[in-house]
C-alpha cells in the first residue's frame, strides 16, 4: 500500500513537531511554509551585524524538549548546546533591582529575607507545584482533548483535588504569601502567557515549578537553535518542506480535503494533493480563510467570544555599546501589576504605564552582536485586537520604557542605538494570520482547558486536523512540540486501522 500523503500548513514548532512524528510512521508528509524560513513566530533575523530571535526568548522544560529529540533516538545537544542561566532573570522593582536566583537554597533565603517565615510556604508551593507538573506535562497535556471519556485516569481522577483545577493561581498564591513582590514573581508567568491570575486555574503553578526547579536555559546561538535542531531532524526523517507557499485554499470533495492550494510570490496557486491536511498555522485563518462556510467547525460569534493571551509591542534594538550590569532576562515591575494586567484582560486598551521585559542575548552569547555591541529584545505585552499601532505609537512606547531602563541601569541608551525594528499586533497578522493580533494563543482559563479548546480533529472535514497554540494543549513552545506528538498520534489512530 502506498503511502499516505499529509499536507501541513505551516513550519512552526508545532507543523515540523507534527511532520516529523508523521514521517516517523511512514507518512510521505510535506509542509508549506509561507516564509523563506522554518520556524513560525519563533524565526530570525539578521541585520547590521546582529542576529535577532524574532519570538521565544526563554527556554523552560528543558525535559520537554529532551523528550521530544529522544523519541527520534536522537539528543538535545545532537542539534544544539544548552547553558543555565544564573540569575535566572532579573525583576526591577519601583524600589531596587532582585536577582532570582538559580540555586534553590539561594532562592529560599531570598524568600524569608522578604517574608520572614516563608521558606516552608515556598516548599509546600514547590511540592505541590512538582505534583502538578509531572501530572500535567505527563498525562493532561497528552490529552487530545476530543472527548470526556480520555479523562478517564486513575491518577488524574485520584489527584483532581491536588491538581488545583477549581480555583484560581490568584487565591492559591495569596493565601500561602503576603509579601506582594513574592505574589507578583509567582503570578507574572501567567500574566504575560495566559490570562488575570484571579481567571487562571491553580493548575498552571506547574510553571513556577518549571522555572524555580526546571530553570532558565539559552540554547548557544540563539533560540533558533531549536528552530534549526527540529528542522534538520524533519528533513533526515524524509519531510518535504517547500517556502514561499502562501496556501490560499483547502479543496474539498464533498467532506473530505482532497488538497491544498498555494502559490509563489502571487503566482498561480499550485494544486497539492493530500490524503490527510494539517493546520498548523493560526486556527482561526485556516478555517475562515481556507475553507467554506459549510466546513467550518466554529462560527464568527464563537471566536469572538474566546479570552486571548497577549499580544506584544515588540522591538529588536541594537546599541553601538555594552551596557553594565545587565543579565540577560529583566522583567520591569516598577508600575502597577495589577492595572497593566487589567488593560491587557478586562479592558482592552493601550497600556498607560506598562510593564515590560528586555531580553539581552548578547550578555550571554557574543556571536548574537558585533564585538563591543549589545543586542536587545523589548516586550511589552498588549490586549489583542487593538488598533491604532503606527510608527508614533510604537515610537511613543520605546520611549517610555527606554526612559525607563536608563533610570534603573543608570547609564544612557537610545543616543547608542544603532539598530531598530519594531513588531506590533497589525505586523502578527500579516506576518503570521494571527487571529486579532495573538502572539500567544487562547488565554489558560478552566473554560478553555482540554475539550474546551477548539478542537484538534475538523468536525466537518473528516480528515482536516489543526495543531499549535490555539488548540491543545495551549501556548508555550513546549506545548507546540506537544502537539504536533499528539496530532499525529489521532492521525495514526485513525488511519492505520
Amino acid at each position: 500500500m502506498s503511502k499516505k500523503k499529509v499536507i501541513v500548513i505551516g513550519a512552526g514548532f508545532a507543523g515540523l513537531s507534527v511532520a516529523s512524528f508523521l514521517a516517523k510512521a511512514g507518512y510521505n508528509v510535506t509542509i508549506l511554509e509561507k516564509h523563506s524560513i522554518p520556524g513560525g513566530r519563533a524565526r530570525k533575523f539578521n541585520a547590521e551585524g546582529f542576529t535577532f530571535d524574532m519570538g521565544p526568548s526563554w527556554y523552560w522544560m528543558p525535559d520537554v524538549f529532551e523528550r521530544y529529540f529522544r523519541q527520534f533516538s536522537k539528543e538535545v545537544s545532537d542539534y544544539y548546546q544548552l547553558e543555565r542561566l544564573d540569575p535566572s532573570y532579573r525583576i526591577y522593582w519601583a524600589d531596587a533591582p532582585m536577582d532570582i536566583p538559580a540555586s534553590y537554597t539561594e532562592l529560599k533565603a531570598l524568600f524569608n529575607q522578604l517574608e520572614p517565615g516563608s521558606v516552608e510556604k515556598l516548599e509546600k508551593f514547590i511540592s505541590e507545584a512538582s505534583y502538578k507538573y509531572n501530572v500535567g506535562i505527563n498525562k493532561l497535556v497528552h490529552k487530545p482533548g476530543r472527548s470526556l471519556t480520555e479523562f478517564i485516569d486513575y491518577d488524574l481522577i485520584s489527584g483532581l483535588f491536588r491538581l488545583d483545577v477549581f480555583s484560581s493561581i490568584k487565591t492559591h498564591v495569596r493565601t500561602l504569601f503576603k509579601n506582594e513582590k513574592i505574589r507578583q514573581l509567582l503570578e507574572f508567568p501567567v500574566l504575560f502567557l495566559g490570562a488575570l491570575a484571579e481567571n487562571t486555574p491553580a493548575l498552571y503553578s506547574l510553571m513556577n515549578y518549571a522555572d524555580i526547579v526546571g530553570g532558565t536555559w539559552y540554547p548557544k546561538g540563539g533560540m533558533y537553535e531549536i528552530v534549526d535542531g527540529m528542522y534538520s531532524l524533519a528533513i533526515e526523517l524524509g519531510v518535504q518542506v517547500k517556502f514561499n507557499q502562501d496556501v490560499t485554499e483547502i479543496v474539498l470533495n464533498g467532506n473530505q480535503a482532497v488538497g491544498v492550494k498555494a502559490s509563489e510570490y502571487n503566482t498561480q496557486p499550485i494544486k497539492y494533493d493530500a490524503d490527510i491536511v494539517v493546520g498548523a498555522a493560526d486556527y482561526h485563518f485556516v478555517e475562515t480563510k481556507l475553507l467554506p462556510a459549510t466546513a467550518r467547525s466554529y462560527t464568527d460569534k464563537y471566536w469572538d467570544s474566546r479570552m486571548m493571551a497577549p499580544s506584544c509591542l515588540l522591538y529588536y534594538v541594537g546599541l553601538n555599546k555594552k551596557l553594565d550590569n545587565l543579565p540577560h532576562h529583566s522583567l520591569f515591575f516598577d508600575t502597577s501589576f495589577e492595572e497593566h494586567g487589567k488593560e491587557i484582560y478586562t479592558d482592552k486598551q493601550w497600556p498607560s504605564d506598562p510593564l515590560f521585559y528586555v531580553g539581552a542575548p548578547s550578555v550571554t552569547d557574543k556571536s548574537v552582536a558585533p564585538n563591543g555591541c549589545e543586542n536587545l529584545f523589548l516586550l511589552i505585552p498588549v490586549a489583542t485586537g487593538l488598533k491604532g499601532d503606527d510608527n508614533s505609537l510604537r515610537e511613543k512606547y520605546f520611549n517610555i520604557i527606554i526612559e525607563r531602563m536608563e533610570k534603573h541601569l543608570n547609564q544612557s541608551i537610545k543616543g547608542n542605538v544603532i539598530y531598530k525594528r519594531t513588531f506590533a499586533l497589525s505586523d502578527f497578522v500579516s506576518e503570521y494570520n494571527a487571529f486579532k493580533g495573538n502572539a500567544y494563543g487562547l488565554a489558560n482559563t478552566l473554560l478553555q482547558t482540554a475539550i474546551l479548546k477548539p478542537a484538534c480533529r475538523s468536525k466537518k472535514v473528516k480528515n482536516l486536523y489543526y495543531t499549535g497554540q490555539l488548540t491543545v494543549p495551549g501556548p508555550g513552545v513546549p506545548p507546540s512540540l506537544i502537539s504536533g506528538e499528539v496530532v499525529a498520534k489521532e492521525i495514526v489512530k485513525s488511519f492505520d486501522k
